[in-house]
């Protein structure tokens, strides 16, 4: 069987975005609901000490999101989406890497991705960088699922399979360590490159194998397809999470101050979905159109802390590195502290 070439973890612009941009006001609009990591101090690490002086008000800060599952819908539940001092225009995307791709190309300021997404910008020499993170606390909850027929029970049956997956999002390091722990490797299935709504629309349909995903498509097909989940739980894939900004948008004065203020309200939000899951998970599950009865055990499972970027989180990226650079699916190892800040630590907990 073949693997997906590097050119498949190329997205093209055109079309990235899954639906269009909208708009929140800060206050004033009412209506809406350190240095480098490698200890150098940084472009980023000059702008985000440097905006105390900045007039918020008149910053429009692009932030990328997943529609439902993303920022947007956190703050909104948390109540604290209608607090942020400066205008957003929220773009959705489908997953991480088309997000990143749109970052590097200047559109989009600011996002949240899984441990992946990063990793393959950073190898494709896309300007961009970490900012902040957050670990799940239950270790990363994406899924290989099988349909309910299925007769494969391990995961050494994968073997000779098609297989969905977002290349270059977290379930693509997810699968990764499954196939390694299984014996396999890349080689031994058929990738197919699959955004989850038609990853979804394939799973049901028969027309592959497994898929690899995250919450709350997992719990999804689990409730309404009765599918099985083959492999799950922190014996696999990555903990972390992650924002990213482009490096032009964290090297800016102005849009350095709004990052700052921005990572330090959606971690209040995360934290409020943390300690509020049932709350959460009825919003959740409203702006992703999915019943509450579903969404209870995606907001259990997903539930999430912010935490400070370390040098244990730059080892863990540079693992993912130098993991998917061994199987062949990214044409360069790079050093992953050339795109961590710890600039904006002092968000957390803020």
């Amino acid at each position: 069987m073949i693997n997906r070439p590097f050119g498949a973890a190329v997205l093209v612009i055109a079309g990235l975005v899954a639906a269009g941009c909208s708009s929140s006001p800060g206050p004033a609009g009412a209506g809406s609901a350190g240095g480098g990591s490698g200890g150098t101090p940084t472009a980023s690490a000059a702008a985000a000490g440097s905006g105390s002086g900045v007039n918020l008000s008149s910053v429009t800060l692009n932030v990328g999101d997943q529609k439902g599952t993303g920022a947007e819908a956190v703050l909104k539940a948390a109540g604290l989406l209608g607090t942020l001092p400066f205008k957003v225009s929220w773009s959705d995307f489908t997953s991480g890497p088309p997000m990143l791709q749109a970052m590097a190309s200047g559109s989009v300021d600011i996002g949240g991705v899984g441990d992946a997404p990063p990793v393959f910008a950073a190898a494709g020499g896309e300007a961009v960088e970490i900012v902040g993170a957050r670990k799940t606390d239950a270790g990363d909850q994406d899924a290989v699922i099988v349909p309910k027929n299925s007769t494969i029970t391990s995961i050494s049956q994968l073997r000779g399979k098609r297989i969905a997956v977002g290349n270059g999002s977290s379930a693509d390091y997810n699968l990764l360590t499954v196939l390694t722990k299984g014996g396999l490797t890349a080689k031994d299935v058929t990738i197919a490159n699959l955004q989850p709504a038609l990853a979804l629309a394939a799973f049901t349909s028969g027309s592959v194998d497994a898929w690899d995903v995250w919450p709350p498509y997992v719990q999804q097909v689990v409730a309404q397809d009765n599918a099985r989940v083959l492999s799950v739980g922190p014996a696999y894939g990555n903990p972390y999470s992650f924002e990213v900004a482009s490096k032009a948008a964290a090297a800016d004065p102005a849009k350095a101050a709004a990052i700052k203020v921005y990572l330090a309200t959606l971690d209040k939000a995360y934290v409020w979905t943390a300690t509020h899951p049932a709350e959460w998970a009825v919003a959740w599950g409203k702006a992703a159109g999915l019943p509450a009865s579903i969404m209870d055990t995606a907001a259990k499972v997903s539930a999430t802390t912010p935490v400070p970027i370390t040098s244990a989180i730059v080892s863990s990226e540079q693992n993912l590195v130098n993991q998917f650079y061994a199987a062949g699916l990214i044409p360069a190892k790079v050093a992953m502290s050339g795109y961590i800040t710890t600039a904006f630590n002092n968000t957390v907990g803020g």
